[in-house]
């Protein structure tokens, strides 16, 4: 018995030492791993602690501004009251937020759907815009429900604004709301709440410039990620300020003749290339796509059948009827097979085979030379000489002019047109170039398309003595002189100046197919071309019955009413192009309406003045 207690004392002995051996290498363990952590690694696992406290958040700097010529705002930053929230901070209940701040600012089911959508693309604790510019009653009211409103917050920023609204909206553009495709971009900015970034005219042109560079603001958060303090701020760089070469004054005098109507009009510096107006009807008010669409108000946007969306200035396609005339005749010219005082017999119309060419008068007007069947418009005319010089040599001679190509203007939507060729009618229908092709073509019709902005062009140049331009919206960075020609298109001056003689006769003669835009501004005088186009073939029968006049038809099956023009014609320095949808008629139409804006721009004369002449004190912010 007691050899067996001493057997059981000695086990005891040897577990206790070897628990105690165990528990001291496992304290070693502890200890050891306890100075690495706290001694060789205290520097490391410091700069991560300090990381997870100190949170760096991007800021959206102020956009930049845009201005007219002359320093006028055309796009501005104003005071913007907005209500956001934060969802991790409505005590787990988004819906119960949203509904309790519904009976004190009504929201639409479509805000309510974009909130949650916002929420769930957005990192924790990120505020999410619930609606912008609010009125200072609806901030009281949010202010002194917020112990009710859990993760409810007003925040103060700033709001895009277009003070001329419809007048310079299809110039300007809009900001709009960043979409999910924009946000895939990767660009952190996007996600920002409130973020705006352009969607059409200079806005979208420019937006990388306009939305500056961001800022950081860096904020002590604690556990869960609330802000305690902001430690520092920086804005970031305001977004660039936009001097634009339009005259407001113009600008608004061009929309006011031309809102009631479905068109578009440009009024460029026929040597600097400037654009001083452009105009598109009907427009629209930016300030709205700024706040956001309703569904209802979208609907009858996007449904009127006269495209308010659509700058049809740069992206409206129309045959350019008889102010193509000019073209035909250089080309013509250049080719010699015809001379200033070849007479053409018009007698109301020609024949091609068994089909029937009309002219617009269908008496016809006699022997005509070129001036006096660009007085008169005679198609009769412009037929035969269409027929002599060729598709391919009017072609040519209008590819110079800059028919068929794009501009280049700084302005997005631009289309280029169409020049045909007898090469593109094969390659592109898959037919042969017809005669009749080509008598079309001569009078401006048949496959031949322009914009507006290329038939200002095509004016300009012919005011020029032969210069090509280049549209500009910006007034340049460095303007050392006033006037910027470009390539000289090497035609000769005296057949521009027949053509420029032809087009004051238009005007100022007493046939002249345009009189009603007689213009006489202290002696100042304007030169012009009208063009009427048929959207709608006339049948012999309806000849034979008689037409019905433009007014008893239906909108949509009017002629388009053209005209463009120049002046002073002593020394020319601005050229306009109007285009006018379904307008009836050239002379009856667009010619009053280039009469009331050339009126304008030579008693204002802006080139005279300094173009950008505050540009320096332009400055971006609020």
């Amino acid at each position: 018995m007691i050899t067996r207690d001493g057997d059981k004392g000695k086990m005891l002995t040897r577990r206790a030492a070897m628990l105690a051996g165990g528990e001291l290498f496992l304290s070693s363990i502890l200890l050891g791993r306890m100075y690495y952590l706290q001694v060789l690694e205290s520097d490391r696992y410091k700069t991560l602690a300090e990381e997870n406290r100190i949170s760096t958040r991007l800021l959206a700097p102020p956009r930049g501004l845009i201005f007219d010529r002359f320093g006028k705002p055309l796009a501005q930053n104003n005071q913007n009251f907005r209500v956001l929230v934060i969802s991790e901070q409505t005590e787990g209940n988004l819906n119960a937020t949203l509904e309790a701040l519904n009976k004190i600012l009504p929201l639409t089911d479509g805000e309510i759907q974009r909130i949650r959508k916002d929420v769930r693309r957005s990192r924790d604790f990120t505020p999410v815009t619930i609606r912008e510019n609010l009125t200072w009653e609806q901030m009281a009211a949010i202010q002194l429900n917020t112990p009710d409103l859990p993760g409810i917050i007003i925040d103060e920023g700033l709001s895009r604004f277009y003070p001329y609204k419809e007048s310079a909206a299809h110039v300007v553009g809009y900001v709009g709301a960043v979409s999910e495709e924009e946000i895939a971009t990767g660009n952190p900015l996007l996600k920002l709440p409130g973020f705006r970034v352009g969607k059409s005219g200079i806005e979208l042109e420019y937006n990388t410039a306009l939305c500056g560079k961001e800022g950081a603001q860096r904020v002590e958060v604690n556990a869960v990620g609330r802000v305690i303090r902001e430690i520092e701020r920086d804005e970031g760089i305001t977004g660039a300020t936009l001097p634009l070469t339009i005259d407001m004054q113009l600008q608004e005098i061009a929309y006011e003749k031309m809102k009631k109507e479905s068109g578009a009009a440009v009024l460029l510096d026929i040597y600097t290339g400037e654009v001083l107006a452009l105009v598109s009807t009907p427009s629209f008010d930016p300030n709205k796509f700024n706040r956001g669409l309703s569904n209802e108000e979208w609907e009858k946007i996007s449904t009127n059948d006269r495209n308010p969306l659509l700058n049809k200035a740069l992206g409206g396609l129309y045959s350019p009827g008889s102010t193509f005339k000019m073209i035909v005749a250089l080309a013509a010219l250049e080719a010699g097979v015809i001379r200033p005082d070849t007479k053409i017999f018009c007698g109301g119309h020609i024949m091609m085979g068994s089909h029937r060419f009309h002219c617009w008068k269908a008496s016809g007007h006699g022997n005509v030379d070129l001036k006096e069947a660009l007085m008169h418009s005679c198609d009769i005319y412009f037929y035969e000489v269409a027929r002599r010089t060729g598709i391919d040599r009017i072609s040519a001679m209008a590819k110079r002019f800059g028919f068929g190509l794009p501009t280049g203007i700084n302005l997005p939507g631009e289309k280029s047109g169409l020049m045909p060729t007898r090469r593109w009618k094969e390659m592109v229908l898959g037919e042969q170039w017809l005669q009749g092709d080509t008598y079309n073509a001569g009078i401006g019709q048949g496959y031949v398309l322009a914009t507006p902005i290329q038939l200002a062009v095509m004016t300009a140049i012919l005011a020029n003595d032969g210069y090509k331009i280049k549209p500009t919206i910006l007034v340049p960075e460095n303007k050392e002189s006033s006037v910027y020609l470009r390539e000289n298109l090497n035609i000769p001056k005296t057949y521009l100046q027949l053509m420029r003689e032809g087009m004051f006769n238009v005007v100022n003669a007493a046939k002249g197919t345009a009189k009603t835009a007689q213009v006489n501004v202290d002696g100042k005088l304007i030169a012009g071309k009208t063009g009427t186009t048929q959207v709608k073939r006339i049948s012999m029968k309806e000849r034979e019955q008689g037409l019905r006049s433009q007014d008893e038809l239906p909108w949509e099956e009017r002629n388009h009413a053209l005209f463009v023009s120049f002046g002073p014609t002593d020394k020319p320095r601005y050229a306009l192009a109007v285009v006018i949808e379904h307008g009836g008629g050239g002379s009856t139409t667009a010619a009053p309406i280039a009469k009331a804006i050339m009126e304008a721009v030579l008693k204002i004369d802006p080139a005279s003045k300094s173009s950008g002449i505050l540009k320096k004190k332009m400055t971006g912010g609020k």
